[in-house]
């Protein structure tokens, strides 16, 4: 079923920004999944064939690493994981530019910390970057510098969902689109064979927080609650986000479509100046 504000959205979103999590990328035991990751890159690979612009923010370093060094559990020494998240980055870019290279693309690996979009020169800089690797027909994907970043790794605050919609908001790509593990907001418990995924939500409000409980698993940082965090830091620019299942196959092309998919979080009014976002999300307060 096609919805048509769905289609207006995704007809004149000309840059994209996609967030995929570990969750997403890895295996039951942990290890990262390759053929998950060749899929996504043919399906981001589609939406550059259709002229759209696509950034995509990639979790899963540590998970890749601990793939390749053969661990069970996530370390839990800052250093180590520091060291298994660098073994893992190269890993993991490479994956996606074994795709993309194949169709004659490029990935362009941008790695972030907090203080890169809180000064405001950087922030500048970082957005004329990625600008620039979009003109060059790149695609950048964008992961948290987990080798230096320590509170990144420590706390929630730096998560990808977090780091996702500050791109968002620094390109102001009018849409985001968060792959996850489920697909999309339910109102119950996903376990719940009761519970359905709402296919809209037009304003993201207490009500609509006290549907998630953030779960922690020992390869992701992230959860719905954080998702719906950044989904409001999107939607309260000016920009639309949608949260689908990144498991199941051309997910992607299903959203381009205008399929009801996941759930839509809807714009609230028009698109923020650049200047008043980073002020609201990214400066230092």
């Amino acid at each position: 079923m096609t919805d048509l504000l769905r289609q207006e959205i995704v007809t004149t979103a000309t840059t994209i920004v996609v967030k995929v999590g570990t969750r997403v990328l890895s295996r039951d035991d942990g290890t990262l999944d390759q053929e998950r990751i060749t899929r996504l890159a043919e399906e981001l690979n589609s939406l550059l064939e259709v002229g759209k612009r696509v950034v995509l923010v990639s979790s899963g370093a540590v998970g890749a690493g601990m793939s390749q060094l053969e661990m069970d559990q996530r370390p839990t020494d800052l250093a180590t994981l520091q060291a298994v998240a660098a073994i893992g980055q190269t890993n993991l870019v490479e994956a996606y530019d074994r795709t993309l290279r194949s169709h004659g693309r490029h990935a362009a690996q941008v790695l972030l910390t907090a203080e890169d979009l809180h000064d405001r020169t950087r922030y500048l800089n970082v957005r004329n970057t990625i600008l620039a690797l979009l003109s060059l027909g790149a695609v950048p994907i964008i992961n948290e510098n987990d080798t230096v970043a320590v509170d990144e790794l420590k706390t929630t605050f730096g998560d990808n969902d977090r780091l996702a919609a500050m791109v968002t908001n620094l390109l102001q790509a009018p849409l985001l689109v968060v792959l996850s593990d489920v697909d999309g907001l339910y109102d119950g418990h996903p376990a719940d064979h009761a519970s359905q995924v709402i296919p809209t939500i037009t304003q993201i409000n207490d009500q609509t927080m006290s549907l998630v409980r953030d779960q922690q698993t020992g390869v992701s940082k992230g959860g719905m609650a954080s998702k719906l965090e950044a989904a409001r830091m999107v939607t309260s620019a000016g920009e639309n986000v949608i949260i689908a299942s990144g498991r199941t196959p051309n997910v992607l092309a299903d959203i381009m479509q205008g399929h009801v998919t996941g759930t839509l979080f809807v714009a609230q009014g028009k698109s923020v100046s650049p200047k008043k976002r980073w002020i609201a999300f990214s400066a230092q307060p």
